[in-house]
């Protein structure tokens, strides 16, 4: 009978934590910015519309996020290395920017950043409304941003 009730002890505190094993997992810190943003560069336009898809400013993955370059048609992505959570916001921390190589050498993307007071691998996002953010004190963004959807 002790065994019984030695195993049962043993037992039922396994049983607890398989079943708080079995809980959904908790999507990632900035799985609410996820999706296409329009504006930022400039005061964001239509952004209800499909043609906001075809031609977003930035783009947030779960790994990546793409900004437009003023400079070339493709996009820069930058592979996210941290994401934290901030009080209203966000705080992107990327890998190192690969060079772009020159007549003079390799250099830094003239854009691989967003033009942030805390260097080309650091974003700051602001979240200001349901569905539009900010990226505050970033020279290369001065406008806000508002996430693209479809009609409802």
């Amino acid at each position: 009978m002790r065994h019984w009730a030695l195993l049962l002890a043993l037992g039922l505190p396994l049983m607890g934590s398989m079943d708080a094993e079995a809980q959904p997992r908790q999507g990632p810190p900035h799985e609410w910015v996820f999706g296409s943003w329009t504006g930022g560069i400039f005061p964001p336009g239509d952004a209800g519309t499909p043609a906001c898809f075809g031609n977003p400013t930035v783009i947030f993955t779960r790994d990546i996020v793409m900004r437009v370059s003023v400079l070339d048609t493709a996009y820069r992505e930058r592979t996210i290395e941290t994401v934290a959570e901030v009080p209203n916001g966000l705080e992107f921390r990327f890998i190192q920017a690969a060079p772009v190589l020159g007549p003079m050498g390799p250099r830094p993307a003239p854009d691989a950043g967003f033009g942030c007071p805390a260097g080309p691998n650091a974003l700051r996002v602001e979240r200001k409304g349901p569905d539009e953010i900010a990226f505050p004190s970033c020279a290369e963004f001065p406008s806000t941003l508002k996430r693209c959807t479809t009609a409802r």
